[in-house]
């Protein structure tokens, strides 16, 4: 069960994707990443307000916010600063970058979290799954000799840095939800009510000095439907996400690769939407990656 739930997951962080690269196009980051943030604390927010003050209907449909001790607070607050750096460090490459390099590149997160998992967690991969994995990250080798195609040099294009260190930041956060929710016991809609309302005030303090005093910057920005879109997107896909982990016998290492399917989603619909370029040529390593992850789907 927890596999198809992975699925879901996949499916709204494609669409997520999408509608991200879209809200930043041409526009100020920090303000777009606030308001997607800032969208999901509203989507949730109903959900705390019901369980403060009808508990026993909001448990009956699954949305009960529970309270939890402080010591559980900071270890979510942990989980908000590592993924605020994460956003940024995407959002910032995803404005500069095609989203045809982006996604692939961040298609490697299972590769960090394949890692973790081993180390940290214990989980024992077979070949195939190893195979799996390598597969993927040759295949996002070629994505880079194709982006050089577009004037992107890995090398010396900082924004290539920033979504690789986006990326290792994200896989890192996939590694510690399994231990919030399966150690820490964190109901998925608890976990994300709290993660939702400090990456807010985080990201508040970060546009307090970077984008409320500067006048130009507040002039250039642009609202745009797809800003709360994201927010919600995201939302939903880590509710799958967290109900997946759940499952006892859920690995942290196959959910993140069943998850990085959504690049389906942004390479070939989103190529088509923003027009970018040698898309027939980044269907090659796509099936790669996609080959990646079936070999890890269906190793058991």
């Amino acid at each position: 069960m927890w596999m198809y739930l992975g699925l879901l997951a996949a499916l709204f962080l494609g669409l997520h994707n999408l509608c991200k690269k879209h809200a930043v196009q041409g526009n100020e980051v920090f303000p777009v990443l606030f308001g997607t943030i800032l969208a999901g604390f509203l989507l949730l927010l109903p959900w705390f307000v019901l369980s403060k003050m009808n508990p026993s209907l909001a448990k009956y449909i699954g949305l009960y916010i529970t309270d939890i001790p402080l010591s559980k607070h900071g270890f979510i607050f942990i989980k908000s600063a590592i993924m605020a750096a994460s956003w940024i460090l995407a959002y910032q490459a995803l404005k500069h970058l095609p989203i045809t390099i982006v996604t692939p590149i961040r298609s490697a997160g299972p590769f960090f979290t394949f890692i973790g998992a081993i180390l940290i967690y214990k989980e024992a991969p077979t070949m195939p799954q190893w195979l799996g994995f390598f597969l993927i990250i040759f295949s996002v080798f070629l994505y880079s000799k194709i982006g050089k195609k577009e004037g992107i040099h890995f090398k010396s294009n900082k924004w290539i840095f920033a979504i690789i260190g986006a990326t290792f930041l994200g896989s890192s956060a996939g590694l510690y939800d399994k231990f919030l929710i399966q150690n820490l016991s964190l109901e998925p809609q608890t976990l994300q009510f709290w993660f939702c309302l400090y990456t807010t005030l985080i990201l508040l303090a970060v546009l307090s000095i970077t984008f409320f005093p500067n006048a130009e910057k507040r002039k250039a920005f642009k609202f745009r439907w797809t800003i709360p879109a994201v927010g919600i997107l995201l939302q939903m896909a880590d509710y799958f996400s967290f109900k997946a982990l759940q499952d006892p016998d859920a690995l942290i290492m196959l959910l993140s690769a069943i998850k990085r399917s959504q690049i389906l989603i942004a390479v070939v619909i989103g190529g088509l939407i923003f027009k970018e370029q040698n898309k027939r040529k980044k269907l090659v390593p796509l099936l790669g990656i996609m080959v990646g992850v079936a070999l890890i789907l269906y190793s058991n």
